[in-house]
């Protein structure tokens, strides 16, 4: 029989702490770099040996995580070069003829955001797609929040918790959950699909029902019209090469089954020499320096996201296999880590069931994206869903997804303050009107969609 040992028990009293960190709206890098040195004191009986300890995980975590900075950073300074030769502008001229009215401005705004944000990233992405759709939506009689919540949803919201392209959510919840990043993705398909289209559904029947009732008004100050600008030969190429390349790409990954590391590899290389050939076709005496300094300025970006993620990641891998590779052979036989062993224990002491794991990993996921960054609290979401997948024998994969899906729609930017300032600054409106906009069809997409999750997993 499987007895829980004091690596077990300090493993479950910090991930209580982190919890209740997290609910109070604080960091929690102390409580996981406490626990990793808990950990190290027990499994090393030597403080020198646990001080390294430390290090070790962090080493574990960054080197697990290591390609998503990369990809973040090569993306971010891809679309600083499109965003210098204008080779976005070249996309306005289509766009605004396509938009008529407040739907199609709504959707199609919407729809841009997405792919941009799943390419680009929602952070840089926002402030462009901000910019080119504004004057476009207000002149199709879409009010600035109507745009706002667009931009929130579609790219914070829906491209932030599926992140199928950069990997970089799945990535995290498969890794503190013992997964592939795969089995993420696939398994919750159903669930990234439930929650898009009712959220995005009750947002914009909510918002079409203030239009009509006359509660919103199309206006706002200063708003510019749609500028007919002189797009250079070089910003069309630019656009078209970007636009076929990801193409081939995606039809690589396919065609050759490549997923996970290889799909991102893949994805990045491409960004990369994309970077190289439109800076060079912009200034060729400037490439060096420039392709130099949006490489940096992409990191910078990169690492500020994942700075505090590293520590907290590292904690919750060492839940898994990974605590072999810091402190060596020091599980039992038979053991699955310690948060598989903790979820065996729980399904023969504590009666569970199906409804009880969707719901309380839902609301795992949400509490932790309360603290305003989605990534912070996906290690503990995907870590809940691997000690109640084991439990009950349910999909960890599906599970994981519905507490990603929480933490990212709660703390990504459509609730709390990560990217909803920016998003509602570039539109002109209020943060606290966004998110109160935003906080119904949330709230309603998670409740769906965690009822959807209690019969699939």
């Amino acid at each position: 029989k499987l007895v829980l040992t004091g690596a077990h028990y300090i493993y479950i009293l910090y991930m209580v702490v982190v919890l209740i960190t997290m609910i109070m709206k604080k960091e929690s890098v102390i409580p996981c770099i406490l626990g990793i040195f808990a950990l190290g004191l027990y499994y090393t009986r030597d403080l020198i040996g646990a001080l390294g300890a430390i290090f070790s995980a962090l080493s574990v975590a960054l080197n697990e995580l290591g390609p998503v900075i990369i990809i973040i950073g090569i993306m971010v300074a891809l679309s600083k070069a499109l965003e210098e030769n204008k080779a976005i502008d070249f996309m306005v001229g289509p766009i605004s003829k396509v938009v008529k009215n407040s739907t199609s401005a709504f959707f199609i705004s919407g729809i841009f955001m997405f792919i941009m944000s799943w390419f680009f990233w929602p952070s840089p992405a926002t402030a462009l797609v901000g910019a080119i759709f504004l004057p476009i939506a207000i002149k199709a009689g879409l009010p600035a929040i109507g745009l706002a919540m667009a931009i929130n949803l579609f790219g914070h919201g829906i491209a932030l918790s599926t992140d199928f392209i950069i990997q970089g959510a799945p990535s995290i919840t498969s890794g503190a959950a013992g997964i592939e990043v795969t089995e993420v993705m696939s398994e919750g398909i159903i669930l990234y699909i439930v929650m898009a289209v009712v959220t995005i559904g009750t947002a914009f029947y909510m918002l079409r029902k203030d239009l009509k009732n006359g509660d919103l008004k199309c206006e706002i100050a200063q708003t510019k019209e749609v500028e007919k600008k002189d797009v250079s030969l070089t910003a069309k190429i630019s656009i078209w090469l970007v636009i076929i390349s990801f193409i081939l790409d995606i039809i690589a990954m396919y065609k050759f089954d490549l997923k996970g590391g290889d799909a991102t590899g893949l994805l990045g290389a491409t960004a990369l020499m994309l970077l190289i050939v439109i800076n060079f076709m912009n200034n060729p005496k400037t490439t060096l320096d420039k392709v130099t300094d949006q490489l940096v300025g992409g990191f910078v970006f990169g690492i500020k996201i994942f700075a505090v993620i590293i520590p907290i990641e590292a904690f919750f891998y060492m839940g898994d296999m990974p605590l072999v590779t810091v402190f060596g052979d020091v599980l039992a036989e038979g053991s699955q880590g310690l948060l598989g062993d903790i979820g065996l224990v729980l399904s023969e002491a504590v009666p569970f069931n199906k409804v009880a794991a969707a719901s309380i990993e839902t609301v795992v996921g949400g509490i932790t994206g309360l603290d305003g960054s989605s990534f912070s609290g996906m290690s503990l979401a995907g870590s809940t869903a691997a000690v109640f997948g084991t439990a009950i024998g349910a999909n960890v994969g599906a599970l994981s997804a519905l507490g990603q899906i929480a933490a990212t729609w709660v703390g990504g930017g459509c609730i709390v303050p990560w990217a909803l300032a920016p998003a509602a600054a570039i539109c002109g409106v209020k943060p606290v009107d966004l998110a109160k906009r935003n906080l119904i069809p949330v709230m309603v997409g998670l409740v769906v969609t965690t009822i959807v999750a209690m019969f699939i997993i």
